[in-house]
């Protein structure tokens, strides 16, 4: 194990849900060597010098929990020490100084509107005008990176932090909440900000940072809210080919990561526990479809009317497609064996709790100008015994993820 690991790049899977399945292929497709790691293994792991730390998305409090104060220490151990790390989103966030590992100065800037939070697709940004070794050459003048509901950096003037591109102007496919930008004209939204003070266009973006850099004692840290791994975004693929190639001296065979359909994906373990799950969260996205609350925003992930749980959901039914498309290991199909039963019978209860909640909402988002037609209330006590208090993770959905994830973890190809 220790000379594979300091071959590869580690990778901290718990809490990670559909962005560890993002790194795991963008990883794989440029032929890296990846270990993926639970929290408790990360002391033990770094200890063994792997080339990169990567952390992907999801949420960063909860990835800090996860590793406790003696694996936050030990990551920053390792960078300190020479080591390598690389944060996606949440990966970025667990990175600041309030994040918990205290590796970058910097903290997480808050929203002061409440539309900030609900912005997703790519970004046309501004690279720096120093250029360094860890830009890679080639990017046209304003490269399209992509972005899914990123928190912000709040900079200060550091000697350590080096700010590699900035946000500029919004992509084509850039969506705030469930609106899609480009189908709206710019009249309408100064309009709208005028009447209603809704602010849809992204301002508050411009000029922000969306790549750092960062260094630790002999170690270094780039951080991007940018999703680099997000398949067949060119230059998004590029740019983390790069990185993997100068932060991490790795060998990289490909720069760019293909398509994911996931419903296009084979299925390799028939198992009659995974088949009922993707068939019923088939059920769940046919359903939110059928009631205009859910859609495609590409072949891997789901977009959704504003309120409605659809990362979740998203995440759920990627895990299970992924896992259906892979070739059972012992160490899975043992972990199955104990868990499918348990997995099943909360299943059953969340297809069935998740129907009636989006069917609730259809209702409620009929009868909206009917005052207390339906008690939004009761929804919310819905969404929380499914889903948990937002942005948690935790109700049924809570008890099934984590599930989910590990069995990932043994199941996921890496060499």
């Amino acid at each position: 194990m220790s000379k594979h690991l300091s071959e590869s790049v580690l990778v901290l899977w718990d809490e990670s849900h559909i962005w560890g399945l993002l790194a795991w292929r963008a990883l794989k497709a440029l032929g890296v060597p990846a270990v993926l790691a639970g929290a408790g293994e990360i002391p033990v792991f770094l200890e063994q010098r792997p080339r990169m730390l990567l952390v992907p998305g999801g949420w960063a409090r909860r990835k800090a929990e996860h590793l406790g104060s003696v694996g936050l220490a030990a990551v920053r151990r390792y960078v300190t020490e020479g080591g390598a790390y690389l944060g996606f989103c949440g990966g970025a966030g667990l990175a600041l100084t309030a994040g918990g590992l205290d590796l970058c100065p910097w903290t997480r800037k808050g929203f002061t509107d409440r539309m900030q939070h609900f912005v997703s697709g790519h970004m046309h940004v501004r690279l720096a005008d120093e250029r360094c070794e860890l830009m890679p050459e080639g990017l046209t003048e304003a490269p399209l990176l992509p972005v899914w509901w990123p928190a912000r950096f709040n900079p200060a003037p550091n000697p350590d932090v080096r700010v590699l591109a900035a946000y500029e102007t919004p992509g084509p496919d850039l969506m705030v909440a469930d609106i899609p930008l480009s189908s709206l004209p710019e009249e309408t939204l100064d309009d709208w900000q005028n009447m209603y003070g809704v602010r849809l266009w992204p301002h508050f973006m411009a000029g922000q940072p969306c790549v750092v850099e960062t260094r630790l004692g002999r170690g270094r840290a780039v951080l991007s809210y940018a999703h680099l791994e997000t398949p067949a975004s060119a230059e998004a693929n590029r740019w983390l080919a790069h990185l993997l190639r100068v932060l991490g001296g790795l060998e990289v065979a490909s720069s760019q990561v293909p398509a994911w359909d996931l419903e296009g994906l084979p299925v390799r373990w028939d198992d009659p526990a995974l088949a009922e799950a993707s068939g019923q969260l088939s059920d769940i996205v046919r359903l939110g479809q059928e009631h205009f609350l859910l859609f495609w925003r590409n072949p891997w992930l789901l977009g959704w009317r504003r309120g409605i749980p659809g990362a979740g959901i998203s995440s759920l039914y990627a895990l299970v497609r992924q896992i259906q498309a892979c070739e059972p290991t012992g160490a899975a199909a043992d972990f199955w064996r104990a868990q499918a039963t348990g997995f099943t019978g909360t299943m059953r209860l969340f297809h069935q709790g998740l129907s009636g909640y989006l069917l609730a909402e259809r209702l409620a988002m009929t009868l909206a100008s009917a005052p207390d037609a339906v008690c939004l209330t009761g929804l919310k006590q819905q969404r929380a015994a499914l889903f948990g208090p937002p942005p948690g993770s935790g109700g049924l959905y809570g008890k099934m993820l984590p599930v989910l994830e590990e069995l990932a973890r043994l199941i996921l190809p890496c060499k």
